[in-house]
């Protein structure tokens, strides 16, 4: 039989969990906000450089954009975690996965945030 409820796994704590499940829904939301202004709005379904730069001068959309990346990014390293916690890894791999995707993650959202300061800041 296959068990539909949905818990955390062990070495999974509960607001971690949460979190996975929280932002998953946050990033839906924005995706689809993302997407509409992107490809249904945008003239042929692309928007050009100067339509990026023009559309980042709202301040609105750098924190929305922000907040979505961020999320985008904690998601994934939840998700990457909860699949390599299946490996039953020891505690003392486990601590070192999550030093790697804590710098990973925190790297790449660093990164992101940057490209997004750097097009925003860019006059039109």
């Amino acid at each position: 039989m296959i068990d539909t409820k949905s818990s955390p796994k062990p070495g999974e704590n509960t607001w971690l969990w949460l979190l996975k499940i929280a932002s998953g829904v946050l990033i839906f939301a924005l995706l689809i906000i993302h997407l509409i202004v992107n490809h249904f709005v945008a003239p042929e379904g692309l928007l050009t450089y100067a339509d990026v730069v023009a559309y980042f001068q709202n301040p609105l959309v750098v924190v929305m954009e922000g907040v979505f990346l961020v999320f985008v990014v904690l998601h994934s390293l939840l998700g990457s975690r909860s699949i390599l916690l299946d490996l039953n890894p020891s505690p003392g791999v486990l601590r070192a996965i999550d030093w790697f995707l804590s710098l990973f993650g925190l790297a790449a959202i660093v990164y992101g945030l940057w490209l997004l300061l750097t097009v925003a800041n860019q006059s039109v």
